[in-house]
């Protein structure tokens, strides 16, 4: 199953990431990253065409999920297993605190 959020930076479309075959990916928007005002997520995500590939979930959108009491809150309101975290990071990173936030697509693509 392909699931895939859009990522917003300061409320602009800076890319996607998904989960597919066993792998995150994570990659920037072209028009992200014609603008010379676009700044990377983060220091682990340099502005750059090609795709940032994990096994595992992309450590920078893994430390967005909540953690201790409020992952237990998410865990018993939504259902959620804390193992599944692409769930967890479509779920619950809508509207996170700080610049960067993440919108389930998936039944768009």
């Amino acid at each position: 199953m392909r699931r895939v959020g859009k990522v917003y930076f300061n409320d602009v479309v800076a890319g996607t990431i998904e989960q597919s075959e066993g792998e995150y990916r994570f990659q920037y928007d072209k028009s992200y990253l014609q603008d010379k005002k676009s700044k990377p997520l983060s220091v682990t995500l340099p502005l750059q065409k090609e795709p940032f590939t994990e096994k595992t979930m992309i450590p920078f959108f893994d430390g967005l999920i909540p953690e201790g009491w409020l992952l237990n809150i998410a865990e018993a309101n939504w259902k959620l297993d804390r193992k599944d975290r692409m769930s967890l990071l479509l779920t619950l990173c809508n509207d996170c605190i700080g610049a960067v936030k993440v919108k389930d697509i998936s039944s768009k693509v």
